[in-house]
């Protein structure tokens, strides 16, 4: 009995912090969460089920599981039990206050850098990353900003004492800014020039990087290192993607294209006209993370809600894809991450189905991003990131309740929570 009220004590407190949250300690006994719907994802929702997780691991789900001695109950009575939703391009940790530039580390100096790690510059204590946690986002990929060739990205749980804490996969894309290699109707002699330059440049960077492979190959002790080679292994091998941001039809097909000639595997970031090359992506399995619902019209004659319909467009045209970008598109930038359920509920409300906006930022993100192995259904094997809310997390009015992230207890505290119980204790002193 002692046991139980010591770890229960442990939750509370956890729980009851309101700011300088401190990173959840390692699992240490078996935790069942039981009496809610779980939603598993990747196959139909369990009522009154039952999730059980040991050492950081989901290793059950049902009901009437046969249970560890020891195990703590998680009452789930009344409530909903999601996988950690994820956030599939922001830049949280690398930007805190766009106007103080001592905390905005998004963008390296130059366009080609291809070796340039955003997570290295990821500050684990940010302010913005608790205020994500609270809104059931537990994993997000941070990408580097920037002109042409802009970095590395990686995926990273959001919950840690350093970043080796939180890495799950770095690297996880390369990321380009293809509207600096796709030509406008806009440009003129000098611009188009200068693109010009960039694809050769581009095609020689790689076709360098295949020699100095073989090189190192053949010569490995002999060869020097080049560290902007050496991060571009990865993707002429591919086993890193290119992802390429790029919006109009002709931008996503000049980067398909380019990727086919290359052999790279490709990701679209943004995919405003992706539907109109639905038979081009399919062709080449290639899918697309949308950037935010919440996005106004690219050109004057479009409908008013083109950006709030799109996926449930390219869920017809059977284009793989995720909703994503709720950290970077919209004005608050990282600290918008909390949106990325109303993002999906807003592509529900434009005629998405509800079990596919719960995907697209689930399981599906977690496919393109290459972690579902890890994450993005509760399955057993894979990592016990979950959360628990009073209600549909994608209606407003929901709250997570409790949150998990590798079995450790995430503490749900946050600098918004914590300014709301003191204005609150302000106006009842008066």
């Amino acid at each position: 009995m002692k046991f139980f009220t010591s770890l229960l004590g442990l939750f509370t407190v956890s729980i009851a912090v309101a700011h300088d949250q401190i990173p959840g300690a390692p699992q240490t006994v078996p935790i069942v969460i039981e009496g809610g719907t779980i939603h598993v994802i990747d196959g139909p929702d369990i009522e009154n089920g039952q999730v059980l997780f040991e050492n950081g691991k989901i290793t059950a789900v049902g009901k009437s599981l046969k249970l560890p001695d020891r195990t703590f109950h998680v009452n789930a009575s009344g409530k909903h039990v999601y996988p950690g939703l994820i956030e599939c391009m922001t830049d949280i940790g690398l930007r805190e206050i766009s106007a103080v530039d001592e905390t905005d580390d998004r963008t390296e100096y130059g366009s080609l850098n291809p070796n340039a790690r955003s997570w290295v510059a990821v500050n684990p204590d940010s302010e913005l990353i608790p205020v994500a946690r609270a809104g059931g986002v537990l994993v997000g990929m941070t990408a580097p900003r920037g002109r042409y060739l802009r970095g590395q990205s990686a995926v990273l749980y959001l919950d840690g004492w350093t970043v080796s804490d939180m890495a799950l996969r770095a690297p996880a894309a390369l990321c380009v800014d293809w509207r600096y290699l796709h030509p406008r109707d806009s440009d003129d002699k000098k611009q188009a020039e200068q693109r010009d330059e960039k694809w050769k440049e581009l095609d020689e960077l790689l076709d360098q990087t295949r020699r100095y492979r073989d090189a190192r190959r053949d010569r490995s002790d002999q060869t020097q290192i080049n560290v902007r080679l050496e991060s571009l292994l990865p993707l002429v091998d591919g086993k890193l993607p290119l992802l390429a941001e790029a919006d109009s039809q002709s931008a996503i097909e000049s980067a398909v294209a380019y990727a086919q000639s290359q052999g790279l595997k490709l990701i679209i970031y943004g995919g405003y006209e992706a539907d109109a090359c639905a038979e081009l992506l399919k062709r080449f399995k290639v899918p697309v993370i949308v950037a935010g619902v919440y996005r106004l019209p690219r050109y004057r004659d479009d409908p008013y809600d083109a950006s709030y319909t799109l996926p449930e467009r390219l869920r017809e045209a059977g284009v793989s894809f995720a909703i994503g970008g709720s950290g970077t598109v919209s004005p608050g930038g990282a600290a918008a991450m909390r949106n990325l359920p109303y993002h999906a509920a807003c592509a529900v409300a434009y005629g998405l189905p509800h079990d596919e906006a719960l995907r697209s930022i689930t399981l599906s993100a977690a496919e393109i991003l290459g972690v579902e192995d890890r994450i993005g259904s509760i399955k057993v094997g894979k990592d016990a990131s979950l959360i628990i809310t009073d209600g549909d997390i994608l209606e407003t009015e929901s709250h997570v309740t409790e949150a998990y992230i590798q079995g450790r207890v995430v503490d749900l505290g946050s600098r918004h929570k914590m300014l709301y119980e003191k204005y609150q204790r302000k106006y009842r002193q008066r």
